[in-house]
């Protein structure tokens, strides 16, 4: 096997937390085996590109300095390109021209399952390649740096709501990043206590949510010596209807993958608790038992919709993502290292570095149901009648019998 001199650095897809850990984790990894590592910049988009660029950014000690590990987003740069698609037949030949022309041995790139696919192409072209897994959407099977720093913005932006839903008796629904899996919804408003979340595991009822919802705010306000109480619902834009379908932007093309533009679900769910607080007769008797209703003017709780979009995978990571980052980066160096293409990081465990298969990695994890029936006897609402809690114990007598 050829000796890895040189290592280039991409990172594609979504921006999100902990993949700067990741750049520092490569460079630093790379200088300590004496390797030099350089970024790739704009993702897909600047490898098809690089044989066209003056020069790279090498990532020297100086440079890797000014990279705050702390800081959600990429110091790389992202595009979302699927190399097979690119309209020009010489697109791989173009692609190791440049690798060639920078001499670059092999690359570490990190991104979520679309990436981790054309990681996979690359490798069977012949480019040796190392997947870390990153995706605010955890639907990798291993876990994905950037999902915990998601989880913890939702938990914070959902609870910080709670002030204004209380100071206006609304009912608040919280539409969040996770494409068609809810592991974010549901771990985010897990941590910020709400009442209710929606994920696309669970096709919704929307009765069982109206029902919740009345006997939770209803309750919570009459009990309030100021009349005082909000409802909290997290809602995951892949939501599905009872019939299973996804709410699209219809206006908006497939992406470079064929992902359609997920949107609505919150002002869907807004729409659904409307209509049913308009029909239901005891919403007005509610109303003026305490002392809300004004006829004509504010005959039922408002329902407001809130998307914090980009801001969920945006600002600083969480320090668990920082960790994680800068593990796996400097692992993937490791692999390169030891001959080990189109493989996908999983985890640094002591002295052990978990990989696989990278087409194996990118098969979609969905939240496991199983777990939901524990939250509901805890309260929480997830669109469907609670289910009662089927559980196995499992004695666990060291850490180590995990992995024998």
């Amino acid at each position: 096997m050829p000796e890895i001199k040189r290592i280039g650095v991409i990172t594609s897809g979504g921006d999100c937390g902990g993949l700067n850990a990741v750049i520092k984790g490569v460079a630093r990894e790379a200088y300590a085996l004496g390797i030099e590592s350089v970024v790739v910049p704009h993702g897909y988009a600047g490898l098809y590109n690089l044989v066209k660029l003056d020069d790279v950014v090498f990532l020297n000690a100086e440079r890797v300095s000014k990279i705050e590990a702390s800081l959600a987003g990429s110091e790389a740069g992202h595009s979302r390109v699927k190399i097979s698609k690119i309209a020009d037949p010489e697109k791989y030949e173009r692609i190791k021209e440049g690798l060639r022309k920078f001499k670059i041995d092999a690359l570490v790139i990190s991104g979520g399952d679309d990436t981790g696919s054309v990681v996979v192409d690359l490798t069977q072209k012949g480019i040796p390649c190392v997947h870390v897994p990153k995706t605010m959407d955890l639907d990798l099977q291993p876990y994905s740096v950037g999902g915990d720093s998601a989880i913890n913005r939702i938990s914070v932006f959902a609870r910080d709501l709670k002030t204004t839903g209380m100071s206006h008796n609304r009912i608040l629904v919280i539409e969040v990043f996770g494409r068609y899996v809810g592991h974010t919804a549901f771990r985010g408003g897990v941590g910020a206590e709400t009442d209710c979340i929606l994920i696309p595991e669970i096709p919704v009822d929307f009765d069982v949510v109206y029902d919740h919802m009345k006997t939770t705010f209803f309750a919570r306000i009459e009990r309030s010596d100021v009349k005082a109480g909000t409802y909290i619902i997290v809602v995951a834009e892949g939501l599905k209807q009872a019939s299973g379908e996804m709410l699209y932007d219809e206006s908006i093309p497939p992406d470079a993958f064929g992902h359609r533009k997920l949107t609505g679900a919150g002002k869907y769910v807004r729409q659904q608790l409307e209509k049913r607080l308009k029909s239901d007769p005891a919403v007005k008797d509610f109303m003026e038992r305490t002392g809300m209703f004004a006829p004509g003017v504010y005959e039922v709780p408002e329902v407001r919709e809130v998307t914090p979009g980009h801001l969920v995978r945006s600002g600083h990571s969480s320090a668990f993502d920082v960790n994680f980052g800068y593990k796996v980066g400097a692992a993937a160096v490791l692999l390169l290292k030891e001959g080990k293409f189109g493989v996908t990081v999983v985890e640094v465990e002591g002295n052990h570095i978990r990989y696989m298969p990278t087409e194996e990695a990118i098969m979609r994890r969905e939240v496991d149901v199983r777990e939901i029936a524990i939250f509901e006897s805890l309260g929480t609402c997830f669109g469907r009648q609670p289910e009662k809690y089927e559980y196995e114990l499992i004695e666990q007598r060291s850490h180590i019998d995990r992995h024998l």
